[in-house]
């Protein structure tokens, strides 16, 4: 069977993920916090948008580029940036800035990613977003974005909505720790997943790379304790207004989820936003993000563009955030289900099993190509 009859779907790569990464590394990536409600009230809710399709518009192939801070992508949609991404499958970080490159899509880096900008912007080809963490220190934030920008990465995404780590319950009861501690628990359970631990041991415990050049200590475990140290997690809008004079190229913040807040990105020089509830990870009483896209979107006016991010599994979801307003689509968790199951070969299939669906659901929708979803859109506001 190829790899396409075996895993149409990121569902299917979610199952093969799950089976081949260990337990804490399974719950690290698939958990959320609380009771998980969020979690599932993302599901239900982009489940719940219907699209009327048109009908009779002949034979066409869909056009999926998509230009967006003066690049053209081959899709509307990107890899998010996932931190500890080394931690789901080794060198995740690599295999989708490669993925990045070849399939000519966004690959954005975390921070507290285990990769350093050094190696993976050169490997994204361009394509590289860096994602922050705001670090406390206004000098070793200054020497992090020039790292950014002088590896190639085009775009900051700045991530607000972690004022504090929460508590992510399953994660606590998995035993998931940052290094990750060596118990007989952990060490039987990585055991129980020889591919990751031959993986792991070949490339190297996880390191955070980008972060290690400030701290005193040269262990992951004492890095650890640091990095609230350098990474505060707490900006205001004046931070964001000093970077903004900082960072020269298009500056995103991820994790809008009120008009009021997306209004004050416009004021601050924010060139887009991302609505995200950061994945159902962080505050269990927050709205699907699917439900506020539509008056963010009208709260913005086309001033600034506008990513959608929580709760996508496929390119209908895609197209539902398309056809609510976004201009472009983030997706964290697929594309680490997709190197967990499937090494080097995962982002690129992830990336042809969303292309395929997306194409498919646009021409069951009837557009021809990302503008004249983006047309529909207007037209519809105007109404």
């Amino acid at each position: 069977m190829s790899i396409e009859t075996r895993y149409p779907s990121i569902p299917y790569l979610a199952a093969r993920a799950r089976r081949r990464a260990p337990f804490f590394a399974w719950e690290y990536l698939a958990s959320g916090t609380g009771h998980e409600v969020l979690v599932d009230k993302n599901r239900a809710a982009m489940n719940a948008v219907e699209i009327v399709p048109r009908v009779l518009k002949g034979r066409f192939t869909p056009d999926l580029s998509t230009e967006i801070f003066g690049r053209r992508y081959t899709v509307p949609f990107g890899a998010g940036p996932v931190g500890l991404s080394g931690l789901m499958w080794p060198k995740t970080e690599i295999y989708l800035a490669e993925t990045a490159a070849r399939k000519g899509m966004p690959y954005g880096l975390s921070t507290t990613a285990n990769e350093a900008p050094e190696v993976i912007g050169p490997l994204a080809d361009g394509n590289g977003w860096f994602q922050l963490y705001t670090p406390v220190d206004p000098e070793i934030r200054a020497d992090m974005l020039k790292r950014a920008a002088d590896s190639g990465f085009s775009v900051l995404v700045i991530t607000v909505d972690v004022p504090v780590g929460s508590r992510r319950e399953r994660q606590l009861v998995a035993g998931v720790s940052v290094p990750p501690k060596f118990t007989p628990q952990s060490i039987f359970r990585a055991a129980m997943c020889p591919t990751w631990s031959i993986a792991t041991l070949r490339h190297g415990m996880p390191k955070f790379r980008t972060l290690e050049k400030y701290f005193t200590t040269k262990s992951f475990a004492g890095a650890a304790r640091l990095v609230g140290q350098v990474v505060d997690g707490r900006p205001d809008w004046e931070m964001i207004r000093q970077m903004r004079e900082v960072w020269d190229g298009p500056l995103v913040i991820k994790g809008i989820l009120s008009e009021e807040d997306a209004r004050m990105a416009v004021e601050v020089g924010a060139d887009g936003i991302v609505v995200s509830n950061h994945g159902g990870r962080q505050f269990d009483a927050a709205p699907a993000a699917i439900t506020v896209l539509p008056g963010i979107v009208e709260a913005v006016g086309g001033r600034i563009k506008v990513i959608f991010d929580s709760g996508i599994e496929s390119g209908l979801d895609i197209l539902r955030a398309l056809w609510l307003g976004a201009d472009f689509c983030l997706l964290g968790r697929a594309f680490l289900y997709g190197t967990a199951a499937l090494g080097a070969r995962g982002g690129d299939h992830v990336y042809e099993i969303l292309k395929a669906d997306l194409e498919t659901n646009m021409v069951q929708f009837g557009a021809a190509s990302v503008q004249e979803i983006r047309a529909a859109v207007a037209e519809r506001r105007a109404a």
